[in-house]
């Protein structure tokens, strides 16, 4: 694991010395940054992946936050009306805190330097939310301003919002729209905004969120009535990934659907889950479409300058130029082979020219070009291939989530209020079998004997009903469990380390003895991966309001340990 670890981190810094020495001097000579974004820093390439949330004011983007990491997050704000007016980076801290957006942008430890281009006015609306929160230690989020429509809000912001939103779109790994099943027209701003994303198409998710709130039969016709208002914004023929269902932690008002949004969040989460195995390839892919911008951008720039006159009528011939921009692209696609997609909009490119003398271009350094196509033909493919197969990401696998997320891979609830018990119920725990506590407990008050006498042996894998915390196991708690102090998952935590990370919990010491007779299955005084996956479970399940079971459900005991 470490090598692969090793390995990814050599690829981060390859990916740096390669941007230094052989992108970023043509950049500066040809005036990239002028035309397009600033210039890249080291915490851009160290940056974990970015999740983007765009969508129209309570299409509950704040709540499916606070749904994702299980809590609440420091200057969060919820409610029907438009209540998020910044934009917000949530990410992980070793204390709760809320950073100034203008502190944000001057850290040198944060992707955000770029930000200060937009002026004090946009650095006043946005904010830091630092945390401490397993799920941050993988991802940062960014929630947006609720988008809504006319010209008067656009104009009251004092910052150009469709060019922000563009700035963290590029940077992101994964964005997400969200739209409320009751509210799927697009706002002129929402339109202009996906728009503007042109390019990032395949970092986009939508979230059709608040789908419990409708019938089956109805949210057949909301789903096909976004995919129509997408298809209209997007003008592609390909269709963008729907994810359906109601990310919030309140039961199901339609139970109807349940089954289809368990599914729908599984994908949602193993997308999530995804991106920090695959930030380095991202990070490669982000760095290779820069890599033909800023070629093709030489080329432009160059041949622009070739078409000067050497002594009079210069003011002339630039605007001449500048009028007839389309030809000018055709002849240096022409002229250099070049593929029609890496070439910049016309319309801003030529808004950006106007500003500019032609000719004081420079002229074609080829050498600077060749240095592009040999990082883009040979070095690429090079730190590609020692790329690990499988990446190792130092995480709880977006571990400690709360409401619905908690379980994934358990239960879906199928009525719309949860089974409710009294805070005596919940914090009493119930008597082992046998009525007294069981031998090894680190919680123990008594001691009792272990009885293992059936003479039909253990059930086969063949007859087994399958264990239903396996994915929450592999998904959550194997890295937990690691983070404990286990050297393996094939190893077992101490009664010492299993006891400090249950006490962690928070949950009473009486119920976490209760706990430990049901989760120590082969009383042994330690906890492997599975037992400290059903230790956890249950723990949370006194978190929420639940009473521990006097014995594990069948299902809910793993396979090899059934008796």
């Amino acid at each position: 694991m470490e090598d692969r670890d090793g390995a990814t981190h050599r690829v981060i810094e390859g990916l740096k010395e390669l941007y230094k020495t052989r992108l970023l001097p043509v950049e500066k000579l040809y005036s990239y940054h002028h035309f397009f974004s600033n210039q890249m820093t080291d915490a851009e390439f160290d940056a974990k992946p970015q999740v983007l949330m765009i969508g129209q004011y309570s299409t509950g983007k704040t709540s499916f936050i606070k749904y994702l990491i299980g809590r609440d997050f420091p200057g969060q704000r919820i409610g029907p009306e438009p209540t998020t007016d910044r934009f917000v980076c949530v990410m992980n801290g070793s204390d709760e805190r809320v950073v100034p957006g203008n502190a944000l942008s001057v850290s040198p430890d944060l992707p955000y330097h770029g930000l200060q281009q937009f002026g004090v006015s946009f650095l006043n609306k946005l904010e830091g939310a630092q945390l401490p929160s397993p799920v941050l230690r993988n991802i940062s989020i960014v929630d947006t301003p609720g988008i809504l429509s006319g010209e008067k809000q656009r104009v009251a912001r004092g910052y150009n919002f469709v060019q922000v939103c563009g700035w963290f779109a590029e940077r992101a790994d994964l964005i997400l729209l969200l739209f409320d099943a009751h509210k799927l027209d697009i706002s002129d701003e929402f339109r202009t905004v996906i728009e503007s994303l042109k390019g990032q198409d395949d970092k986009i998710r939508c979230v059709l969120n608040k789908a419990d709130q409708v019938d089956r039969q109805k949210l057949m016709r909301v789903y096909g009535a976004l995919m129509w208002a997408m298809g209209k914004v997007t003008k592609t023929p390909e269709v963008l990934r729907v994810y359906a269902g109601s990310f919030w932690d309140q039961p199901l008002q339609h139970t109807d659907n349940a089954k289809l949004f368990e599914l729908e969040e599984k994908e949602l989460m193993a997308d999530l889950k995804n991106l920090p195995r695959n930030s380095a390839v991202r990070k490669i892919n982000e760095l290779v479409k820069r890599a033909r911008k800023c070629k093709v951008h030489a080329y432009i720039m160059a041949y622009l300058r070739s078409q000067m006159p050497s002594m009079t009528g210069k003011q002339k011939k630039q605007e001449q130029l500048i009028k007839d921009l389309p030809n000018v692209f055709r002849a240096v696609m022409k002229k250099y082979s070049l593929a029609a997609g890496d070439f910049p909009e016309l319309e801003k490119f030529r808004e950006k020219l106007g500003e500019l003398n032609f000719s004081k271009f420079p002229k074609l350094n080829d050498k600077m070009i060749a240095k592009i196509d040999e990082m883009l033909n040979s070095d690429i493919p090079h730190l590609m291939d020692s790329l690990p197969t499988e990446l190792k990401i130092n995480d709880d696998g977006l571990a400690v989530l709360s409401g619905k997320m908690n379980a994934l891979t358990t239960e879906m609830p199928s009525v719309p209020t949860p089974k409710t018990h009294t805070e005596e119920e919940s914090r009493t725990p119930p008597k082992p079998p046998g009525g007294e506590q069981q031998e090894n407990n680190p919680f123990a008050e008594e001691e009792e004997e272990e009885e293992d006498n059936n003479p039909f042996g253990r059930e086969t894998e063949e007859d087994a009903v399958p264990w239903e915390l396996q994915d929450e196991k592999d998904l959550r708690w194997d890295s937990l469990f690691l983070e404990s102090g286990a050297e393996s998952v094939d190893s077992k935590l101490d009664a010492g380390k299993a006891r400090k990370a249950l006490m962690a919990t928070g949950v009473p010491t009486k119920s976490l003895r209760a706990i430990w007779d049901l989760s120590d299955i082969d009383k042994d005084g330690k906890l492997d991966a599975e037992e400290f996956t059903i230790a956890m479970h249950l723990c949370e399940m006194v978190q929420e309001g639940g009473a521990i079971p006097e014995q594990l459900e069948e299902a809910k005991v793993p396979i090899s340990k059934r008796k």
